[in-house]
């Protein structure tokens, strides 16, 4: 007589921690179920030490010994859903970004060298040689032609090497220039003075002693009432295009108001500034500016604010479900479905004749807020803090759409997300097809009304570029020269205090391959973060051991908030 075990799976107590030899052959699948993983302990490890949990494998070959191995080097993810320890390696690189420029003494940007003699005379020969090439063209001479634009080439080449930067005219002049539009004021935006702006970007001094910053946050215009939450009241009421619109031309009018705000102010300002939703998914701009300008300026500056953007009229649908636009190939465009007509090209709907008003104006609101910070206090950290405070987030939990968000907040979220699946982000969306008109560069590859930019996805609630804006004369860096002064500092400390690295340390120079998938020499996902968690260990142990040598205290932090 057999007998038949009736122990469910359910029923199976869990196999608790530091129990001792397990035999997991004798395991059933509900307790195997309450224990850890092995990869989930490895990614915990990882983001314990800092270390990127989805390293990707590059082929390292050095030139120099001719040493070749596959290492893993960092995924860079933005997101901490992605990868925490880079997210946050990114967050912390943008702080310092920001504490440097923000409150500076002196100009980050020393002035220009004159020319040298080498560098004229290039420039000389250059001028000759552009002349030549416009009488060949002249002549029809394609053999000349071709000959003066291979000189050039050198030419440009040896003048990039002697150091001289900026565009170098070209040879040829584009096909079709640029349209230009009228810039002139509104007659409904109120006056701003117009100042000659000085060659400088640090603030006024107060006392002889206190040169302090400012702190601005720009929001956008109110679409309709809405609750605590963000979450709109009257959804019928609520203007979704209107905000949808904004959310998209948003950078267009914050590049408008730095240009405003220069003019009127009289001097370079410089700003590191963040792009964040609100509760109730508009965009707002966080910035820290260099210097103070008076809040009642900096008010009006954004009351004179605007963006027209001059696109063709995109209010009314004219192609849906299975009647879109088709491609073809005789006229190389889009068509008409039903009379084979083609439709308007975007250098047709955007010419000056058939477009004189702007299809869209984007306007900031009334809530202007403005701070004057000093450098090196509480207060100040606090904000650098705050501006970077969302950037490990995508737009959509920033503004708080997570598991905790009401009904009326998921219905908000999702009208606005529709809004934006119909709202061209650009000349080249193929969402321009159900209205009528072919974007620029239309080609086979697009499917009408169907765009795959970042615009339109519902984690990025229109803000579809960077979400960090800072200035060229901010800090006079860029990241790659903060994460090299980050790294030369550990190595300054290693050296002033004599420890010897665990581990080899290559300095090059490499050449770096890309590995592909089945490559022999390439070990498991697993394998690299293992290694990479080692390398960290040791790099650790050493690190901690210099700061004990320079009397500095061993706190459990990087040498990236060290080196801040």
């Amino acid at each position: 007589m057999t007998t038949t075990d009736t122990t469910t799976p359910h029923d199976a107590a869990p196999v608790e921690a530091g129990a001792g030899y397990v035999d997991h052959d004798q395991l059933t699948r509900a307790q195997k179920a309450l224990m850890a993983l092995s990869g989930d302990v490895a990614r915990q490890l990882a983001e314990q030490h800092g270390v990127c949990v989805r390293p990707l494998a590059l082929r390292r070959i050095d030139l120099t010994s001719g040493k070749v191995d596959v290492v893993p080097v960092p995924c860079g993810a933005r997101r901490e859903d992605v990868c925490k320890p880079c997210a946050e390696k990114n967050r912390r690189i943008r702080m310092v970004q920001c504490r440097e420029g923000w409150h500076l003494e002196h100009e980050p940007i020393p002035d220009r060298p004159d020319p040298t003699e080498a560098q004229m005379q290039l420039i000389a020969a250059r001028a000759e040689l552009h002349t030549a090439y416009q009488n060949a063209r002249a002549d029809s001479d394609d053999d000349e032609c071709q000959a003066i634009r291979d000189t050039v080439v050198v030419v440009d080449d040896e003048l990039r090497r002697l150091g001289v930067t900026g565009r170098l005219e070209p040879l040829d002049r584009p096909d079709r220039p640029a349209v230009k539009r009228s810039t002139r004021r509104r007659q409904d935006l109120p006056d701003l003075p117009r100042r000659p702006v000085e060659k400088r970007t640090l603030g006024r001094v107060f006392g002889n002693k206190y040169r302090p910053s400012t702190f601005l946050t720009l929001t956008l215009d109110s679409y309709g009432r809405v609750d605590a939450d963000g979450a709109a009241l009257d959804p019928d009421a609520y203007d979704y295009r209107r905000a949808a619109r904004d959310a998209i031309h948003f950078p267009k009018i914050l590049d408008r108001f730095w240009q405003n705000t220069r003019r009127c102010v009289g001097w370079d300002v410089q700003y590191f500034g963040t792009i964040e939703p609100q509760r109730r998914g508009a965009p707002h701009f966080h910035a820290a500016i260099r210097g103070t300008i008076p809040r009642a300026e900096l008010r009006a500056i954004a009351a004179a604010t605007d963006h027209g953007v001059f696109w063709p009229a995109h209010d009314e649908i004219r192609y849906t479900g299975k009647d879109m636009p088709r491609w073809d190939d005789r006229t190389k465009g889009f068509v008409d479905p039903d009379t084979r007509e083609p439709l308007p090209t975007w250098e047709q709907a955007t010419s000056p004749d058939a477009l004189t008003e702007p299809s869209h104006v984007v306007r900031f609101g009334t809530q202007v807020h403005v701070k004057g910070i000093l450098g090196g206090t509480e207060e100040a950290g606090r904000h650098i803090g705050y501006l970077t405070k969302y950037l490990m987030k995508d737009v959509a939990h920033a503004a708080g759409l997570d598991d905790n968000a009401t009904e009326r907040q998921r219905e908000h979220h999702r009208r606005l997300v529709a809004e934006l699946r119909i709202t061209p982000c650009s000349p080249k969306c193929p969402i321009w097809l159900i209205y009528g008109v072919q974007p620029k560069g239309a080609r086979l590859s697009m499917a009408s009304g169907q765009c795959k930019g970042k615009a339109h996805r519902a984690e990025h609630l229109g803000i579809a570029g960077r979400r960090v804006l800072v200035s060229r004369k901010w800090s006079g860096k860029t990241l790659a020269d903060h994460a090299a002064e980050r790294a030369a500092f550990v190595r300054q400390l290693l050296t002033a205090t004599g420890v010897r690295p665990g581990y080899a340390v290559d300095d090059g120079p490499f050449e770096w391959e890309r590995t592909k998938a089945g490559d022999p020499d390439v070990p498991t996902r697993p394998a690299l973060l293992l290694r990479a968690i080692s390398e960290r260990q040791r790099w650790k142990a050493d690190y901690d051991a210099a700061q004990l040598l320079a009397g500095a205290p061993t706190q459990d932090r990087s040498a990236i908030e060290e080196a801040a």
